[in-house]
């Protein structure tokens, strides 16, 4: 395969990562990765490193877009992000101490644990109208457009959403993604946030814990231009995109499509960490 062939091919992958990043709130890392690790047999290490340049970049696309649409909550996004930051940080420095298999199952444990949640979306609360207070004294609660106007919601469980940012952070910093599966998990699964609240306040957060832990990677040589830059090029074009389609998407498709995509490639990088090549 020339460079010229492996770039188109990258770019035409981090489109659609980015894409389907921003639609499900998982971010394009979390599909990337596999892509380059199964496709195109790139070294774990670099694939990650690609992956937080690529999630900054999607972040930034992504976010602006829904928070112009009104979907973002960035009060609760800065709020949680302060736990995952610390957690991403952690995790960074101690990375390289950990084996590529070791890595490579942690991943796909993570994935299949996402796709198995999202399938048991979090029953209707029959008090939803009242308010947490925690997440009141925080201002957490707010509003998204609906089709007959703004329509309100309140945060629940707040410190059981920083608990599991905490864990998405650690696991943003040891695998390269923003970890937004777990992110949109702790927001419509604990918080009781409405599922596309969820996925754009995730899209904002995960650059945020990406950038966190880039650096440590920059600084140890595992960012390759050749492989970062249409990765973070298409990932970005993509979030852009999927930001647009999230607008008008139905939450049951959004489901499905979370489960189906993480799923799969779960299965395949279980696999590849027990032995299995493709």
């Amino acid at each position: 395969m020339t460079i010229l062939t492996f770039t188109l091919l990258v770019l035409a992958g981090s489109i659609a990562s980015g894409a389907m990043g921003a639609l499900t709130g998982l971010g394009g890392g979390t599909i990337i990765i596999p892509i380059l690790v199964l496709g195109f047999h790139v070294n774990i290490q670099y694939a990650i490193g690609a992956s937080l340049v690529s999630v900054v970049a999607t972040s930034c696309g992504a976010a602006a877009a829904s928070a112009r649409e009104g979907f973002s909550n960035l009060r609760v996004g800065i709020v949680l992000e302060l736990a995952a930051t610390i957690g991403a940080l952690a995790a960074a420095h101690a990375a390289s101490l950990v084996p590529e298999r070791a890595i490579e199952f942690v991943f796909a444990a993570v994935l299949l644990y996402s796709a198995w949640q999202s399938l048991h979306p979090p029953v209707k609360s029959t008090d939803v109208e009242k308010p947490d207070p925690l997440a009141e004294r925080l201002g957490l609660d707010g509003t998204y457009p609906g089709p007959d106007g703004p329509v309100a919601y309140c945060a629940r469980a707040v410190p059981k959403g920083l608990a599991v940012m905490g864990i998405a952070g650690v696991i943003s910093g040891l695998l390269g993604i923003g970890s937004g599966a777990l992110k949109v998990l702790a927001m419509d699964h604990y918080m009781r946030l409405p599922f596309k609240v969820s996925t754009a306040t995730s899209n904002f957060m995960i650059g945020v814990t990406a950038a966190a832990s880039a650096g440590v990677y920059l600084n140890r040589g595992y960012v390759a231009p050749g492989v970062a830059m249409p990765v973070m090029l298409g990932t970005l074009a993509g979030s852009l995109i999927g930001a647009k389609i999230l607008v008008h998407a139905r939450v049951s498709i959004l489901r499905e499509i979370f489960t189906v995509v993480i799923g799969l490639m779960g299965l395949q990088m279980m696999l590849k960490a027990f032995g299995y090549a493709f």
